[in-house]
């Protein structure tokens, strides 16, 4: 069966695009030919054009056209990967090693959510910030960042559910999202919305595993006594030629879900870049 990663960039006033670009460096940089599929509307520099096996347009009308988050579409990303198995990235990650071997974990699934995330001390969060609403209103854990899907009956319907719910978000958050209702779309809800209407979280995911999973980089959920707007201002960023990053005195691995879009500079850029031969 093929596999293949799949990302999904529109440029707002943030370069989503760029942050795939970095994204899909990283994966070049510690996995063995991985397949990369891009969709997107907007330009891709031509230096980063080959990293991708395929880049394509969003689907049917961009949703998204008005939006800040750009979420809209993300429905539609099971109808546009190519891939029989698929794991979506958002585009604001770092792969930090080889996870080829999570493709073995994931192929037990026809579709897959990490439920536990981990600070960058890697510890388990346990998130009562960004969560009030999963909590409030008893939704699964879901986090749409990673996540795996099979071509098939099971994933296709649960896309289909999505599309549904996120098409009338409105609606939906007003039945299932009484209290701490979002200002706003959101994919990670949205899922969560449909795995509760298809009451299949339990066979969606897997909370005795560590793996996979990623580092959330969120400054609120990281157990410091004394809170920060953004955890850049709080800790050090440290990334060496030969692409071992570390944060604060902490070496980072898997996943780095980096959430603050001024953490991609021109130098990371470019040690990334020089590593590869781009």
């Amino acid at each position: 069966m093929t596999k293949g990663y799949v990302m999904l960039a529109q440029n707002s006033e943030h370069d989503y695009v760029k942050q795939a670009c970095l994204c899909a460096m990283s994966l070049h940089a510690t996995n063995s030919d991985p397949k990369i599929t891009l969709i997107t509307n907007d330009v891709v520099p031509e230096e980063y054009v080959s990293l991708f096996d395929s880049i394509v347009e969003i689907p049917w009308n961009d949703q998204a056209a008005k939006s800040d988050w750009k979420v809209e579409n993300r429905w539609k990303i099971y109808h546009a990967s190519p891939y029989e198995e698929t794991v979506v990235l958002d585009t604001d990650m770092l792969v930090l090693q080889d996870i080829s071997s999570w493709w073995d974990f994931l192929s037990n699934y026809d579709l897959y959510f990490t439920s536990k995330v981990f600070t960058y001390r890697d510890e388990e969060v346990h998130d009562t910030v960004y969560r009030k609403a999963f909590i409030a209103n008893n939704l699964p854990n879901l986090y749409s960042g990673f996540h795996y899907f099979k071509k098939g009956e099971k994933a296709h319907e649960f896309y289909r559910w999505l599309e549904l719910v996120m098409n009338n978000w409105e609606l939906f958050y007003g039945q299932y999202v009484k209290e701490h209702y979002p200002k706003r779309p959101s994919i990670d809800v949205s899922a969560a919305i449909v795995a509760k209407i298809l009451d299949c979280d339990t066979e969606i995911t897997n909370s005795k595993v560590k793996y996979p999973s990623f580092t959330h980089m969120k400054p609120l959920i990281q157990g410091w006594t004394h809170n920060t707007e953004t955890w850049q201002g709080r800790v050090g960023t440290y990334l060496t030629s030969n692409l071992k990053l570390t944060i604060g005195n902490h070496t980072q691995q898997g996943i780095f879900h980096y959430t603050e879009k001024d953490f991609v500079t021109d130098k990371i850029m470019n040690i990334y870049k020089k590593h590869l031969g781009l």
